[in-house]
């Protein structure tokens, strides 16, 4: 007992410390109990159990970084793969949400292979770094578009690809309203920013009327028709193109996206082989209760910030996110206009990534590019991808530089070009 957690427990001030690190990173990351049943209700998971899965899946990850790792990292259903889930797969592929959940339990246990043998390694040093963060930071555009189009401040244009909402649309206006207070709250450190944000703008919001819609059906006592949430993964189609081509992408979003985040914000390095393997099989069980892949928030770094070192700051989020269970009625007052600016503002701080790209090598900064504008623009992550691991061994033999490329590196360019042919035939 005395050993747990590095012996936080023992030291009165650095438990008061930890204790207040996992109080910050549960409200920094509250927001995603809310938006991650209203992005995946785009795929048509039923929001009322959608709620539940989210909850669990945050409260079963937090506690495996907490006694398996030890690492003061919070895990929950990822933005970003949250959207690859719903707009990719679902919208764009055609595939029901059941076999999206079938395609992340795949992914998993592909993620886990890897995160449990030699390949972790392997696929890190094949990987440039301005690849990696060019995922992260194209996801946040993408997300940044998806905000915006909630939000209703962007529409189709007539001729253009988007253009600008009308600015007298009172959903905009709250939107913006939900912005500027989302971002002085942000820029003032107030705990749980986006959370107050959110609640402030759906009380205006409501007061206003504007932008609320048909009540959801969210209650505790839905609890007892969860189990129906269990176990949806489809394979039907598990051998069809669109089936394997988003086994592929979501498997590395998974693994590099989580890859590059740990080696960005894990304190104690020597953490990163368990908390890697700990987020990997957190993702398998995330499919099984019924929601989007688990990844390591980004928001574990303001607990981190307040002083997180240990698996206690996960221990004292993953019991927030079980409180947060009472709550959960308030979930059907909450309008999409709300949740839009924090959708934004999460993508704009995805892609402070961008500032770790070599902007001075353009044979490392074109596929970096390419991935980041593509994503959004084509409204799928796994086309910017492939557009970007087929162009870096490509620019780098153009270059003269293909002896800095790694045999491994070619072939991840070989398979994501053999993904753009797939996907051009499907």
């Amino acid at each position: 007992m005395d050993k747990l957690f590095g012996g936080a427990l023992k030291d009165r001030k650095i438990l008061q410390r930890e204790i207040l690190a996992g109080v910050t990173a549960f409200f920094a990351i509250s927001y995603i109990i809310i938006v991650n049943p209203l992005i995946l209700s785009d795929a048509g998971i039923p929001v009322g159990m959608s709620v539940f899965a989210t909850i669990f899946s945050s409260v079963i990850g937090c506690l495996i970084m907490a006694f398996v790792a030890d690492a003061p990292i919070v895990l929950t259903p990822g933005m970003g793969i949250n959207a690859f889930f719903t707009y990719t797969v679902c919208a764009h592929m055609g595939l029901s949400w059941q076999e999206a959940i079938a395609i992340s339990l795949v992914s998993g246990l592909i993620f886990a292979y890897v995160a449990c043998t030699k390949w972790a390694g392997r696929l890190s040093a094949a990987v440039s770094p301005s690849i990696k963060c060019a995922i992260t930071a194209g996801i946040g555009l993408f997300l940044v578009e998806i905000g915006l189009e909630k939000a209703e401040l962007i529409r189709r244009g007539s001729n253009s690809i988007i253009e600008l909402g009308s600015l007298t649309n009172p959903v905009a206006l709250l939107a913006i309203f939900g912005l500027v207070l989302s971002l002085a709250l942000h820029l003032r450190n107030v705990m749980g920013s986006f959370f107050v944000a959110i609640i402030i703008t759906s009380a205006v919001g409501n007061l206003l009327g504007v932008g609320i819609g048909e009540p959801l059906d969210i209650s505790l006592a839905g609890l007892a028709n969860y189990p129906s949430m269990l176990f949806q993964a489809d394979f039907s189609h598990i051998l069809s193109i669109p089936f394997l081509l988003s086994v592929f992408s979501m498997s590395m979003i998974m693994i590099f996206e989580t890859m590059g985040l740990l080696q960005g914000i894990l304190p104690e390095q020597e953490k990163f082989g368990r908390t890697y393997k700990g987020s990997a099989f957190t993702t398998l069980l995330s499919s099984i209760l019924g929601t989007s892949p688990t990844v390591a928030a980004a928001e574990s770094a303001a607990g981190i910030a307040s002083g997180g070192r240990t698996g206690l700051m996960a221990l004292v989020s993953a019991a927030l996110f079980g409180l947060s269970l009472f709550f959960i009625p308030f979930l059907s007052y909450v309008p999409q206009a709300a949740i839009a600016p924090v959708i934004i503002i999460t993508g704009a701080m995805m892609m402070q990534q961008l500032q770790f790209v070599n902007l001075q090598d353009f044979a490392e900064w074109f596929p970096a590019f390419l991935i980041v504008v593509l994503i959004p623009l084509s409204g799928s992550i796994s086309t910017g991808l492939a557009f970007g691991f087929t162009a870096y061994p490509l620019l780098k033999w153009m270059d003269g530089s293909r002896r800095e490329v790694s045999a491994l590196a070619f072939g991840l360019g070989f398979l994501f070009l053999l993904d753009l042919v797939f996907q051009a035939s499907f």
